[in-house]
């Protein structure tokens, strides 16, 4: 329940709290503040300045808030699917966290030692 609630009111830290912050936290913020910004706007008047609320923008800003809880809610069902299946055998995350190298990649690392 909590983390719902927290998903609801500010994607960006349940996605923190309950995900991986490396995984999509940037962008689900930068929609959560836009729609935040959005709503408050629409309620001053809006772009085109309307002496009462602009009702567009409002609902812009609760897409834009809409889409944030939405992707959050994914990113954490993501990684919690991650955590089960750590070896992505049953492909049932969709944030896997396995990259397999290809044979024919070299270790990095080993590159470097090269030239020293």
């Amino acid at each position: 329940m909590q983390r719902k609630l927290l998903a609801l009111l500010t994607p960006p830290l349940a996605v923190c709290k309950y995900g991986c912050a490396s995984c999509c936290a940037a962008p689900i913020g930068v929609f959560w503040v836009t729609g935040l910004v959005s709503v408050v706007y629409g309620f001053m008047g809006g772009p085109a300045a309307l002496n009462g609320v602009s009702w567009v923008t409002v609902g812009l800003g609760l897409v834009l808030w809409v889409i944030a809880i939405v992707w959050a809610e994914n990113t954490i069902r993501g990684v919690e699917a991650d955590k089960d299946d750590p070896k992505c055998q049953n492909k049932l995350s969709t944030v896997c966290r396995i990259v397999r190298p290809r044979l024919d990649e070299s270790d990095p690392l080993d590159e470097v030692k090269k030239f020293q």
